[in-house]
């Protein structure tokens, strides 16, 4: 990995509830990850409509859109075809007790559909938030969030910051 590229990258499969996109949007503006927009998305996903939904982290995150999922495979083979982690209500292992590794792109899918089995089948892993029996599933941009602060803690990744130790 160089030393310009972003330590981690989230990746968003279509997303179709802007709130969760601006939510994910600007939890990768505050912690430094460069967001990958896989669409056709449900809303428009321009500069113009994210700052007009008050999308003011915008000048602060990387983003890259995708016409497609094919055009983002693409991508990603052009740049080394870095590990895809996808989160998973399906997945095998928490992510928790996943190894997460520099240059890793985290997806999460559609709030309504998840992801198709060709993306399930493309990822290199798959990783579940565990919840409480008969629970489904949590917020899409909750579970960015929690997977993320993890791999960020595994990677000793967040940005560094005055802390008072009280």
């Amino acid at each position: 990995m160089s030393s310009d590229s972003p330590l981690l990258r989230l990746a968003l499969y279509q997303p179709d509830i802007p709130q969760n996109t601006g939510t994910m949007l600007r939890l990768c503006a505050c912690l430094g990850i460069a967001a990958e927009i896989i669409e056709p998305a449900g809303f428009p996903v321009s500069d113009r409509a994210f700052r007009r939904a008050g999308m003011d982290y915008l000048d602060d995150v990387s983003i890259s859109r995708h016409d497609s999922w094919r055009k983002f495979e693409e991508w990603r083979a052009s740049v080394g075809s870095p590990r895809l982690v996808l989160t998973s209500t399906r997945a095998p292992v928490a992510h928790t007790s996943f190894n997460f590794q520099p240059g890793d792109i985290i997806m999460v899918g559609r709030e309504s559909a998840g992801v198709p089995e060709e993306v399930h089948a493309k990822a290199d892993a798959r990783v579940i938030v565990p919840l409480r029996p008969g629970m489904r599933s949590i917020n899409v941009a909750v579970t960015a969030a929690m997977v993320l602060g993890e791999a960020l803690r595994q990677l000793d990744g967040f940005p560094i910051t005055s802390v008072v130790n009280g």
